[in-house]
């Protein structure tokens, strides 16, 4: 349990993709530990499922229509999100401001301000080799707002430190972030009858997730490749990959209880809460190489070289085929995901709250060894 006093935060949240998860199981796990946490959306309503997510949870809920700044690049909305979030401050009165976006921190909270950096346009677009559209003036205006953002909050976190040095390096931000790992709840259960399916998730439009590498190896994969997310039921498909359409949290889970291996063959990955989840359920882990990944499931996955098709199909291959390397990789991945618990990920916001709200104390921003999250 926290020693820190109890705090009040008002927290922003977006409810599209993992953002959604992070907030409402850090919202809750903050609660356990004496926090009050107000919890403001953005961009599209909640749907019955996300409802469902905080009923009960002792959650203040402020619901909005505002703009996420990726949809919104130009910054046209900008006035009208800042009266909104304004009044909702006034009512809420806040010790401290989690925005989980960059350009609201530039709203003269009364406040201080922690950014959470889990993504942004500009890195997403390096990582894809799509670089042309940055050069739009509405994309440099996007940028422009996110180092404002960076530099106008008191503190920022990342989700894991490789991105965190991407954010560094492209935005140059006055004060180094901070990594902390996200969590999920942990599982005390072990997933049983295993079956010999592989499983993906992610938005099959989205090209960071590289959803389309899965596409052109399914026919030749000896088992089947079930895919979860918006735009996997779109038409075009082969017919060997088998697309599960946007599925509840509740119904992704019982998939990756099920199925014997998880592959992400992402470009891109700040983090990835549905590979942490799938490690949890007993899933033998193939990743992309990329640093993300490399940080957090180094010796725990089998990685293969991102746009490689040739390897991710052999690995899959190899994996389905050879029953002890699946088993050896199940355990380690589930051994692995023990590191990132909500538990942990809880306490350290809000031990990081308390530095940030402590009198005549900054916050320490001096880099933290990986052990410290161990």
């Amino acid at each position: 349990m926290s020693t820190v006093r109890r705090q009040r935060v008002m927290m922003t949240t977006d409810t599209v993709g993992g953002v959604w998860r992070y907030a409402t199981t850090l919202a809750i796990a903050l609660g356990d530990l004496g926090v009050e946490v107000h919890l403001v959306t953005l961009g599209r309503r909640m749907n019955s499922d996300q409802r469902a997510d905080i009923a009960g949870a002792g959650i203040r809920l402020f619901e909005t229509d505002l703009a996420l700044e990726w949809q919104d690049p130009e910054g046209r909305d900008i006035d009208h999100a800042r009266r909104v979030l304004h009044a909702i401050a006034c009512d809420v009165q806040p010790d401290l401001v989690h925005l989980n976006s960059f350009r609201e921190a530039t709203f003269a909270w009364q406040a201080p301000v922690l950014v959470v950096a889990h993504s942004c346009v500009r890195s997403w677009g390096l990582a894809c080799d799509e670089t042309r559209f940055l050069q739009e003036p509405r994309w440099q205006c996007y940028s422009a707002r996110v180092a404002e953002g960076l530099r106008s909050a008191a503190a920022w976190v990342a989700p894991s430190r490789s991105f965190g040095e991407t954010v560094g390096r492209l935005y140059d931000p006055p004060r180094p972030g901070r990594p902390i790992w996200n969590g999920i709840a942990s599982r005390f259960d072990i997933p049983a009858n295993k079956q010999m399916v592989v499983l993906a998730a992610g938005r099959m439009w989205d090209r960071a997730k590289n959803m389309r590498a899965l596409a052109e190896i399914a026919a030749g994969c000896p088992c089947p490749i079930h895919v979860a997310g918006s735009g996997a039921d779109q038409d075009g498909l082969p017919r060997d990959l088998h697309p599960l359409g946007e599925l509840a949290h509740a119904e992704l889970q019982q998939w990756m209880s099920r199925a014997a291996i998880f592959v992400s063959p992402a470009l891109y990955e700040p983090f990835g809460l549905s590979v942490l989840e799938a490690a949890t359920a007993g899933c033998a882990l193939v990743l992309s190489d990329i640093p993300t990944f490399r940080e957090l499931w180094q010796d725990a996955a089998v990685f293969v070289p991102p746009g490689d098709i040739s390897a991710l199909r052999s690995t899959l291959n190899w994996l389905v085929a050879d029953q002890a390397a699946r088993i050896v990789l199940q355990d380690a991945a589930r051994q692995r995901a023990r590191r990132y618990t909500l538990c942990r990920t809880a306490k350290a916001y809000a031990d990081f709250y308390g530095e940030l709200l402590a009198p005549a104390s900054p916050p320490h921003h001096s880099n933290i060894p990986a052990e410290a999250f161990a």
